[in-house]
C-alpha cells in the first residue's frame, strides 16, 4: 500500500475525537450509493419501457408503409414482387383499412378492419405468431355460401364474450341506398382466430379479414397501401429513402420511427429529465464529500504541518486528500451500482410494478439495464466525487507549517 493511500484510509477510519468526521464520511458514501442506485433504476425503467413499447409497436405493425399517389395499386401482386426485390426488404403485403362495428349476442364494439393476404401478412407482422387460438389461414376465402372469417384480439374477444367458431355481425358505413337514406352494410362473420400482440390498442380494436372479403364489404377495388418488413428494423429509414428514390415521385414511404417519432421523442425527453433530476442526488453527496474533507483538513492541520516538516511534498499532501475523496466515491458508487442492478433484476424478474394495460399499452413496467447507461452513471459518479476533492486537497497542500504549529 502506498504512503498516501495508507494515510487516507487512516483518516477515513478515524476514531475518538474524529468520530464526527467519520460519520460525515459515512453519510457521504451512503449519499453517493443512493444517488447511483436511483439513477440506474430510473434509467433501466425508462429504457425498458421504451424498448417494450418499441418491440410491441413494431411487432404489431410493419417497418415501412408504401403509399401510391394517383391511381393506387391496380396490380397488388406485381407491386409486392417489385418491392420484395428491393435490397433490405424481407417481405411485403397489401393492406386495406376500414371502420365498422362488431356485434355479438353480449355486446358491441367499434373496430378497425384490416384486409390482408394471410400468407403475405405472416412475413411482415407478428400476428400469425401471436395467435392464441385459430389461425390466419382460416381467412382464406371459403366460397360465396360460407360465412367469411375474422381474426380479433383477445381483449376484444373478451369484451364481446366470443371464442373461435362463434358468429358475429359486422356493420360498416358502406351500405346500400334506400328510400329512407343510406342503410349500413351488415354481414355475418365467423370468428376464425384470436390473437394477443400485447398492445392494447390492437388487441382491443383491430380485426383481420381476408383481402377479397374486405374489398366486398368496404366497396373498394385496390389496397390502401403496401406494408414492408426490413431485414433490420433500425435500417428501415435508410431502406425507405432508398426505395423512394428508386420507385419515383408517385410513391411515398413512411417508416416506423417516423410514424411514432412523437412517442419516442417524449420517452427520450422524459428519460433525460429523470436522469438530470436524480443525478442531483450525486451532486448533493459530492457537497458532503467537500464538507467532510474541509473539516478533516481543519482537524488535521497539525498532522499536515508535521508531515511537511518531515519532507512530505505538496503533491503528496494533495494526493492524500484526493484519495480519501475517491475512496468515498468508489465505495459509494460500487455499492449503489450493485444495489441498483439487484433491484432492477428482481423488479423485472417478478414483474413487481403492475400498471393498467388500457392506459400504458403494457401490463407491467420492465427494467432493462443498458451497459452504456450503466458505465456512464458509474464513470460520472466517480468523476464528480473526484472533482469534489480538488478544492479541499489544494487547501491542505497550501497549509503553512509555521502557522499551523505556532500555538501547539
Amino acid at each position: 500500500m502506498s504512503f498516501e493511500l495508507f494515510i487516507a484510509l487512516r483518516y477515513l477510519l478515524a476514531r475518538r475525537k474524529q468520530a464526527f468526521i467519520s460519520l460525515i464520511s459515512l453519510i457521504s458514501t451512503l449519499g453517493v450509493a443512493v444517488g447511483v442506485m436511483a439513477l440506474i433504476i430510473a434509467l433501466a425503467l425508462m429504457t425498458g419501457l421504451q424498448q417494450e413499447l418499441r418491440s410491441r409497436i413494431v411487432g404489431s405493425t410493419a417497418h415501412i408503409y408504401v403509399f401510391k399517389i394517383g391511381g393506387g395499386f391496380a396490380d397488388p401482386a406485381a407491386e409486392v414482387a417489385r418491392l420484395e426485390a428491393q435490397p433490405g426488404v424481407a417481405g411485403a403485403a397489401p393492406v386495406l383499412l376500414g371502420k365498422g362495428i362488431l356485434k355479438s349476442a353480449d355486446g358491441s364494439s367499434f373496430i378497425t378492419l384490416k384486409g390482408i393476404d394471410p400468407a403475405l401478412e405472416a412475413r411482415v407482422t407478428e400476428v400469425s405468431r401471436s395467435m392464441k387460438t385459430g389461425s390466419l389461414d382460416a381467412l382464406v376465402s371459403r366460397g360465396d355460401e360460407a360465412a367469411a372469417g375474422i381474426v380479433i384480439g383477445q381483449d376484444l374477444a373478451r369484451s364481446l364474450r366470443v371464442s373461435v367458431g362463434d358468429q358475429v355481425e359486422l356493420l360498416t358505413p358502406e351500405g346500400t341506398l334506400t328510400p329512407f337514406g343510406m342503410a349500413p352494410g351488415s354481414r355475418v362473420l365467423d370468428v376464425a382466430g384470436i390473437y394477443q400482440l400485447g398492445l392494447y390498442e390492437f388487441d382491443a380494436a383491430y380485426g383481420f379479414i381476408g383481402m377479397d372479403t374486405a374489398m366486398r364489404i368496404l366497396r373498394r377495388d385496390t389496397p390502401d397501401y403496401i406494408e414492408l418488413r426490413a431485414d433490420d428494423m433500425f435500417e428501415a429509414p435508410a431502406v425507405a429513402r432508398r426505395i423512394e428514390a428508386a420507385l419515383g415521385p408517385y410513391y411515398q414511404l413512411q417508416d416506423w420511427s417516423e410514424m411514432n417519432s412523437s412517442l419516442f421523442s417524449a420517452l427520450w425527453l422524459e428519460k433525460m429529465a429523470i436522469s438530470i433530476t436524480i443525478g442531483l442526488i450525486v451532486m448533493v453527496a459530492a457537497l458532503n464529500i467537500i464538507a467532510s474533507l474541509i473539516l478533516l483538513v481543519m482537524e488535521k492541520s497539525r498532522d499536515i504541518a508535521i508531515l511537511k516538516t518531515m519532507g512530505c511534498s505538496k503533491q503528496r499532501i494533495r494526493t492524500i486528500f484526493m484519495l480519501q475523496g475517491l475512496v468515498i466515491g468508489v465505495i459509494g458508487t460500487g455499492l449503489g451500482a450493485v444495489l441498483g442492478l439487484l433491484v432492477c433484476f428482481v423488479a423485472d424478474r417478478y414483474r413487481l410494478i403492475q400498471i393498467p394495460i388500457d392506459v400504458y399499452q403494457i401490463s407491467y413496467v420492465p427494467f432493462t439495464v443498458e451497459w452504456s447507461d450503466f458505465i456512464a452513471v458509474v464513470a460520472a459518479s466517480i468523476v464528480i466525487c473526484f472533482l469534489a476533492t480538488i478544492y479541499p486537497s489544494r487547501q491542505a497542500s497550501r497549509l503553512d507549517p509555521a502557522q499551523a504549529l505556532r500555538y501547539q
